[in-house]
């Protein structure tokens, strides 16, 4: 990027009142991979048979090996923050609230994963200078099935710190 545009960009943050239900992005994709498996089994401490043992992982009605579900919450989060907005938001981010998440679908080793996220809803706070976003994020895979959607609902610094005022965070 030429270093006009990175000054302009400089500095620059989003808030709370930057956000409208609706707001949509798509990340990027990654594929998940057997080192991805392997070290997050090290990691959690989850050496479950469905993640580790190709012979029993086979016999279930998964017919092979299939990433931890913890796995794919965690690469979905990573591929949003790897998203453009998320470098503005940062700086307002003040703590994850809240999340849910639910599977729909097995996330096999080799799939291709990417997600869309959705502003869901803006709730105002009755704290001033902050709101909570609530961003649904939707886990593809390389087939356009919809494997795992979570909810994070972002508390997240307002411009003006007199917004808000309602219920809320």
């Amino acid at each position: 990027m030429s270093e006009r545009l990175t000054a302009l960009l400089e500095g620059c943050t989003l808030y709370f009142e930057d956000f409208t239900v609706g707001d949509s992005f798509i990340t990027s994709a990654r594929t998940v991979t057997e080192a991805d498996v392997v070290n997050f089994a090290g990691l959690s401490a989850d050496y479950n048979a469905l993640h580790t043992d190709a012979e029993a992982a086979g016999k279930t009605v998964h017919g092979g090996r299939i990433a931890h579900g913890l796995l794919v919450l965690s690469i979905a989060s990573g591929l949003c923050t790897r998203l453009p907005l998320m470098k503005y938001l940062e700086p307002s981010i003040i703590g994850l609230k809240n999340l849910q998440c639910r599977f729909m679908k097995p996330c096999k080793l080799g799939d291709t994963i990417h997600v869309r996220m959705t502003v869901a809803e803006t709730i105002p706070s009755s704290r001033p200078g902050r709101g909570t976003i609530v961003m649904n994020r939707v886990a593809i895979n390389q087939h356009g099935e919809e494997i795992m959607e979570s909810r994070w609902d972002l508390v997240i610094k307002a411009r003006d710190t007199q917004a808000g005022q309602g219920a809320g965070s």
